[in-house]
């Protein structure tokens, strides 16, 4: 099958998107100082893109109605918190993506403890088995229609003894979320390790 692009509407582009760029981690978001609740959505577009100083980006795609609660959240109190979870957290994980009114939080409805950040205003998940206080950088939007891409350094970590192997975060301990095509998720599977590529 071939398809022009020029002949793919937003949907039809998305939805082959989120099929053959996959699995995709999960940058689950907490957004909001108080008063303000405290705001919880996922994102599967997430990567980093700086390695020093550390610093992660996501992908808000935007409604028609305007921007979503974490967008607005971000740009007006200039920080947020990633948390990534695990796979025993998929159900929650799969809710906090419904929309609600902004004075809603997400993660008080479902029932998911949040304690203060050390550097930042904006909560974190208490039970996630790590998170990152980011201080917002820029949002960089692409398209109309194909959402912003908001960047944040990294200030501070909080990582669970119980994944990290002495300096490193085991994957296998971590045992991250990721997201595929639809209301489909998945864990890291078979894990293979080779040996490294000299100079790689």
């Amino acid at each position: 099958m071939i398809i022009d692009a020029a002949t793919l509407d937003p949907a039809s582009t998305y939805r082959l998107l989120v099929g053959a760029v996959v699995p995709r981690p999960i940058a689950w978001v907490t957004s909001g100082r108080s008063p303000k609740p405290t705001n919880l959505a996922p994102f599967s577009s997430f990567t980093w893109v700086s390695q020093y100083p550390a610093m992660l980006g996501f992908t808000v795609n935007r409604r028609p109605g305007g921007p979503k609660d974490t967008l607005r959240n971000i740009e007006d109190d200039g920080e947020f918190v990633i948390n990534i979870a695990d796979v025993d957290m998929l159900a929650q994980v799969h809710a906090s993506s419904e929309q609600m009114d902004p004075d809603v939080s997400e993660a008080e409805m479902l029932g998911l403890a949040t304690v203060p950040s050390e550097s930042v205003g904006v909560r974190r998940l208490r039970d996630a088995p790590v998170s990152m206080e980011c201080i917002h950088d820029r949002t960089i939007r692409f398209s109309d229609t194909g959402g912003d891409f908001v960047v944040g350094r990294v200030v501070t970590w909080h990582i669970a003894d119980r994944v990290m192997d002495g300096t490193r975060i085991d994957t296998r301990l971590l045992n991250p979320l990721a997201r595929l095509a639809g209301p489909r998720y998945s864990g890291i599977g078979h894990v293979v390790e080779l040996p490294p590529v000299p100079g790689g």
